[in-house]
């Protein structure tokens, strides 16, 4: 029998709650996180903000909360030891590039069209841009996803999207070609409003991309002219990645 803990943290166990109620009902409302768990609408309201931010919901055009894309998405490598084993080898070329672009840095691996984010070095600045772990976000719009998708072959990325049309298709091809070249991605604010990033995929020894680094910068600091300095030291830390990961599995 399973016994609550003596010192079980209310809140951590309110927002359990709420997970389970949007995998029995599919969809919830404000008010039915709060008659469940006897909170005031306030309470429940941060509760679903919270999960919304870190992908466990989405919320809809009427106000309704519907299980996110983290509930359906399965890790791109199989076993909790290699996602950790990644992320420890990434993580000291992570943080020397975060020291000397001052940004953000994050890396990611690809599920299927999306691209799942393990981990985060934030910037020591007052206004930047925020830990990204547990975010899932569309490949073709992220910039590691990009950048992942590039290293596909050009089928195989086709496969992907049945559903595009004939000029997304086109253009995506376009777009993925200018990767392969550059092997670096942009995306300028097409996840989120007043953020850019440039990305490149890592690959380990077997020439496998295996993830991608990417540096989130707000948009107003994202200058043309400062491009040229991230892009450098973005490629450095890809180096550095990768010889860390000569023995990762692809």
């Amino acid at each position: 029998m399973k016994n609550r803990p003596p010192y079980a943290l209310g809140s951590v166990d309110n927002a359990l709650l709420v997970l389970h109620m949007l995998r029995d009902r599919g969809r919830v409302q404000v008010t039915d996180v709060a008659g469940e768990l006897g909170i005031a609408r306030s309470t429940a309201h941060r509760l679903l903000s919270m999960l919304v931010y870190r992908d466990f919901a989405v919320r809809d055009e009427d106000h309704t909360y519907l299980p996110g894309p983290f509930l359906a998405s399965a890790p791109a490598i199989p076993g909790g030891s290699a996602l950790r084993d990644l992320r420890a080898r990434a993580r000291p070329a992570m943080e020397s590039l975060c020291a000397r672009v001052q940004e953000t840095v994050n890396l990611m691996v690809r599920v299927g069209t999306e691209v799942r984010f393990l981990d985060s070095v934030e910037c020591p600045r007052l206004r930047h841009v925020t830990d990204r772990r547990g975010t899932i976000l569309p490949a073709r719009l992220a910039s590691g996803g990009k950048a992942l998708l590039a290293a596909l072959p050009p089928d195989e990325v086709l496969a992907l999207y049945p559903d595009l049309t004939p000029r997304d298709r086109a253009a995506l091809t376009r777009e993925l070609d200018e990767i392969r070249l550059s092997g670096l991605a942009l995306n300028i604010e097409g996840t989120e409003r007043g953020v850019s990033a440039v990305g490149a995929a890592v690959r380990n020894g077997g020439g496998v991309a295996v993830a991608a680094l990417s540096i989130s910068i707000p948009s107003d600091r994202f200058a043309p002219e400062e491009l040229g300095t991230y892009v450098e030291e973005l490629r450095h830390a890809v180096s550095e990645a990768e010889r860390a990961l000569a023995g990762f599995p692809g």
